[in-house]
């Protein structure tokens, strides 16, 4: 069975401008994926023909399966046709059903035709055309001696129809295709991916199908399981073994699937265990309860937050006896256990989580930036305090000590 290696490229400057997203690169991954197809490059060229003749050039040798996306517009800088034309001697004609549709077009909307127009319907000579059933230029299939290509338009709505409606189910039965890649993200919070690495060094050293691949992410990582199998059935068997396998090691980090968030699977843990949430913030700012109310549902656990920054706060509102702010100042493991103890009370929920320390720039209280602590209340009397140093400018600080949170309370409130 071949494998298929394949490119996408997408012309457009407004691309390399930031003007838009290049989002179609990504769309046609996900669907190359479940037809087996593995992508190994993405790139973008502006509208320059030169440039995009020496992006047509290097693909050409290097991929096998080529997708363009772009410049088959009626203007002058749109240059796919031309570029490719350029690289491979093939000639371009004008196909009649494109141009009745344009030209038709025209007439329905009562509007005056440019001749710049039949430039859309330009086609290679020796292309297979896919009609455009929501705009104007055709997909094409081309073959060279090297490669096969798909020429699309770039307008996402455009280029999504001929995918599903033409470009999809011609490629499956003009390459046989009869595989499919199915991917599984797997989130684990609490260990680096240096360890995690390392305590699965075993599984990663011998893989092959599934294939894992280690994602580092702010204070978390993931693992990206993919298998290639001939039906979606035995593509989740295969990873359905090897997640085993991971989870027998390294199960007691890992918090969820795909795209959740810690903070969405703390915010199920807490409705789960019927708990609530108040939060005393002093560098963190009020992050922390952002976090959480950004999810739908929070509502039913989040009792609400007090930002205590300046210690005047700490003790007036939060009631931090003046006696501990004095001996132990405000950086201190004793002021984050009265904020977590205080809030829980003050916010009347069951569990407080408070947040105190240096986000710089500058040291406080003789504590270097970095020095943070976090302390976790229940209303039982369960107490737990951590002290971190953490590393980074002033925003990765505060950044870091709002997903430790995260991850601190979704520990202890599973353990609850």
């Amino acid at each position: 069975m071949r494998e298929w290696k394949a490119e996408i490229i997408a012309v457009g400057t407004e691309l390399l401008l930031g003007q838009i997203a290049n989002t179609n690169a990504q769309w046609i991954s996900q669907q190359l994926a479940d037809y087996g197809i593995h992508v190994y490059y993405h790139g973008v060229v502006g509208d320059n023909l030169e440039r995009v003749k020496s992006v047509f050039e290097d693909a050409n040798k290097r991929s096998d399966l080529i997708f363009v996306t772009g410049g088959l517009g009626p203007t002058d800088d749109d240059l796919t046709r031309e570029a490719f034309a350029a690289i491979t001697n093939k000639t371009i004609k004008e196909d009649t059903v494109t141009m009745d549709k344009i030209e038709q077009y025209f007439v329905k909307a009562n509007r005056q035709m440019t001749p710049n127009n039949r430039k859309q319907a330009h086609v290679f000579e020796d292309a297979y055309v896919f009609q455009n059933p929501v705009g104007m230029a055709p997909g094409m299939y081309v073959e060279t001696t090297t490669a096969r290509w798909i020429f699309m338009p770039g307008v996402p709505r455009e280029m999504k129809s001929l995918m599903t409606e033409g470009v999809l189910p011609y490629l499956k039965q003009q390459l046989q295709l009869n595989t499919v890649i199915k991917s599984r993200m797997l989130r684990f919070i609490g260990i680096g991916e240096s360890q995690l690495e390392h305590d699965l060094k075993q599984i990663i050293d011998h893989q092959s199908n599934p294939t894992i691949a280690p994602l580092a992410q702010e204070g978390e990582v993931a693992l990206r399981l993919s298998a290639k199998a001939a039906n979606d059935q035995e593509a989740n068997r295969l990873i359905d073994e090897t997640e085993k396998e991971i989870l027998n090691r390294v199960g007691q980090y890992f918090y969820g699937y795909d795209e959740v968030s810690i903070q969405q699977q703390l915010v199920n843990v807490l409705n789960a265990k019927s708990q609530s949430i108040a939060a005393a913030e002093s560098l963190t700012g009020g992050k922390f309860v952002e976090g959480l109310v950004s999810i739908p549902g929070a509502s039913s656990v989040v009792q609400g937050g007090v930002v205590c920054y300046a210690p005047s706060v700490k003790q007036n509102v939060l009631n931090v006896p003046k006696e501990i702010l004095e001996q132990f100042g405000t950086v201190s493991q004793e002021c984050a256990n009265e904020l977590a103890r205080n809030v829980c009370s003050l916010l009347n929920a069951t569990i407080g989580i408070s947040f105190t320390g240096v986000a710089g720039p500058d040291k406080v209280e003789g504590k270097d930036v970095g020095r943070v602590h976090i302390s976790i209340f229940h209303a039982s009397g369960k107490l737990i305090s951590e002290k971190f140093d953490f590393q980074g400018d002033r925003e990765a600080i505060r950044t870091r000590t709002v997903k430790k949170g995260y991850e601190l309370l979704y520990t202890f409130v599973k353990n609850l």
